[in-house]
């Protein structure tokens, strides 16, 4: 694997770790790194992989040696000689570090939005463009009157809240099990640009989202796991702005949508290099359900999630060709220039090159 493969990946997070630093200095705050359900990031990242690492060689271990138990260990070093090369290893500890890096400079960066700007939003400009694009009409309202306000409450509070563990996970899964080393570093290279490219949008045009800037328009909504998280995000940033000593994080900032560019940036690079079509499709209806979820309960504008997909098809290019990536002008399927010394070129031209795959059916 060529350096080229992770150049850019390092310098993203290189870049965001350099600035989050200056502006704390500037700004006379404290770098934090940021806890989640599971703990801070950086147990959570290695927790995933060792999770990762156990479901990747426990199961195999145990059906090559289902009539000899005995030779469990055998069986348990010969998948480890054959899947974690010095390749792997070097994808797995880049791509965490660079993302934990980024991520980390992230929330810093989203926290210190207030201290810059104070007040200071555009909310009722986008919410103004909000209804212009919707002839009059407030988005949300069209959909809780189409899809009601409380089943389908449910069903898009689960679909939005998917994304905590989604986010992580699918770094983890590009990371450990594409057979093909560089779709690892095209995963994770776009994935943390997506970060900082979100981040820089902040700063762009601060926003809080529709929900905070107008939440009469959603107080009739079942009550679901997104409300508990609006409020929750609500006195975390009324505790970081007024009440500094609490040592609260603020994480609102609605302009432009990371849970779309997250999410598609999985979508489009799962459609160029997965074999199956279920999971191709699949990931599709994830995404145009997360889109529907973060309007629905006023997360976003219509702006952002523009934004938030320009951001994906910006950072999955990009990534792509930093990586060796090659498009094809059909669209779907990509083959790499750099690639893994255990898969040859052939091989990935006809689709054999992953567990994640090809894009051909």
């Amino acid at each position: 694997m060529t350096r080229r493969a992770y150049t850019l990946l390092v310098g993203v997070a290189i870049t965001m770790g350099v600035v989050a630093v200056t502006v704390a200095i500037v700004l006379d705050k404290g770098l934090r790194d940021p806890d989640g359900s599971l703990g801070p990031s950086w147990v959570r990242m290695p927790a995933l992989v060792a999770g990762a690492f156990v479901v990747d060689l426990l199961p195999r271990s145990l059906w090559r040696s289902r009539h000899r138990l005995r030779s469990f260990g055998t069986h348990l070093r010969s998948l480890v000689d054959e899947h974690w090369t010095r390749e792997r290893v070097t994808l797995v500890v880049v791509g965490l570090v660079s993302f934990y890096v980024t991520y980390v400079s992230y929330r810093n960066l989203k926290n210190f939005l207030p201290a810059i700007y104070g007040h200071k939003t555009y909310d009722n400009v986008l919410h103004n463009l909000d209804r212009t694009l919707m002839f009059g009409h407030e988005p949300a309202i069209l959909l809780h009157q189409v899809l009601g306000e409380t089943y389908a409450a449910h069903v898009l509070a689960f679909i939005y809240l998917l994304f905590l563990p989604v986010a992580p996970a699918s770094l983890v899964v590009f990371l450990v099990w594409t057979r093909n080393i560089s779709h690892g570093y095209w995963y994770a290279t776009s994935h943390c640009l997506a970060w900082a490219l979100g981040t820089l949008s902040y700063y762009l045009l601060p926003t809080l989202g529709p929900n905070f800037a107008f939440p009469w328009l959603y107080h009739d909504l079942d009550q679901t796991g997104v409300t508990s998280m609006l409020d929750s995000l609500w006195y975390s940033r009324y505790n970081a702005v007024w009440l500094p000593s609490s040592g609260s994080i603020q994480s609102i900032a609605g302009f432009a949508s990371l849970h779309v560019g997250i999410i598609l940036t999985l979508a489009l690079i799962t459609q160029h290099i997965v074999r199956q079509a279920w999971v191709r499709r699949v990931m599709w209806v994830y995404f145009g359900l997360t889109v529907v979820s973060t309007l629905y309960f006023g997360w976003h504008y219509i702006a952002d999630d523009l934004a938030g997909a320009l951001i994906a098809f910006v950072s999955v290019w990009v990534g792509g060709k930093a990586t060796g990536q090659v498009f094809e002008r059909r669209g779907r399927s990509s083959y790499p220039t750099a690639t893994s010394s255990r898969v040859p070129r052939r091989a990935e031209r006809m689709g054999l090159d992953s567990p994640i795959g090809s894009s051909e059916d």
